[in-house]
């Protein structure tokens, strides 16, 4: 049985209680075919700044959604499951040792109707540290582990405004605060953390547009679909070789 900390207990209950409709009001359909991929949230504790939450940030001169934050992942292979591709992904994204994380539990699956992805957060406790870095430079622009106590504080936290009107929640991480979380990624964060009571919905956080590199090759149609779990990054679940 895996022993997390207190701190990270309440997660582990709210996983077993939350449903898909307090992440999003899009299901996995059963009459169509989706495509199984799964991203990691891994919960750590950093010897200075105490709990946090591993994320990346995209390379800039990607194609396709650059610069974007996210958690690692990607798609399910064959014969693969949902936990064994987020972990794999993460080792292969940010050096990270699999071996030193316990998963504990997944969340429901979320589908993103244009990609017709169906996404599983599998949720994990990092309990024997290793070093984490970019180890792909050509596709990973930095490794992020982002102390909790930042994306609870109000101060943080952000509405990113689209250039056709949709809006996003959003949070500013890094050294500097100075990097944009929104999206699917902190779409999934602002939701799990309201349900546990950590934050509330802030609808009047500062507004912050994205910068210019961050919209190259998105789609406005498919942000404005996804309004209640906006602007997903649906490239990073696509397999980076």
């Amino acid at each position: 049985m895996t022993t997390l900390p207190d701190w990270l207990r309440p997660v582990e209950e709210a996983a077993r209680a939350i449903s898909v409709h307090d992440l999003t009001r899009f299901m996995p359909p059963e009459d169509e075919e989706t495509r199984a991929s799964a991203v990691l949230m891994l919960f750590g504790e950093h010897d200075d700044h105490g709990p946090d939450l591993l994320l990346t940030e995209r390379n800039h001169t990607m194609r396709s959604h650059p610069g974007q934050v996210s958690f690692p992942g990607g798609t399910v292979d064959p014969g693969e499951t949902e936990v064994q591709t987020a972990l794999r992904e993460a080792e292969e994204e940010t050096g990270l040792n699999p071996h030193g994380v316990d998963v504990f539990a997944d969340l429901p699956a979320l589908w993103i109707p244009p990609s017709g992805f169906a996404v599983t957060p599998v949720l994990a406790w990092w309990r024997e540290q290793s070093e984490v870095r970019v180890t792909s430079p050509e596709e990973v622009h930095a490794v992020y582990r982002v102390p909790l106590s930042d994306l609870l504080d109000p101060a943080h936290r952000i509405i990113v405004r689209g250039p056709s009107g949709w809006t996003s929640p959003g949070f500013l991480i890094g050294n500097d605060h100075d990097v944009i979380c929104w999206g699917f990624t902190a779409g999934i964060i602002a939701r799990l953390f309201e349900f546990l009571g950590w934050i509330e919905d802030m609808p009047d956080a500062p507004a912050h547009e994205l910068p210019d590199y961050m919209l190259v090759g998105r789609s406005t149609a498919t942000d404005a679909d996804l309004d209640d779990l906006p602007a997903p990054n649906t490239d990073f679940l696509k397999r980076r070789r």
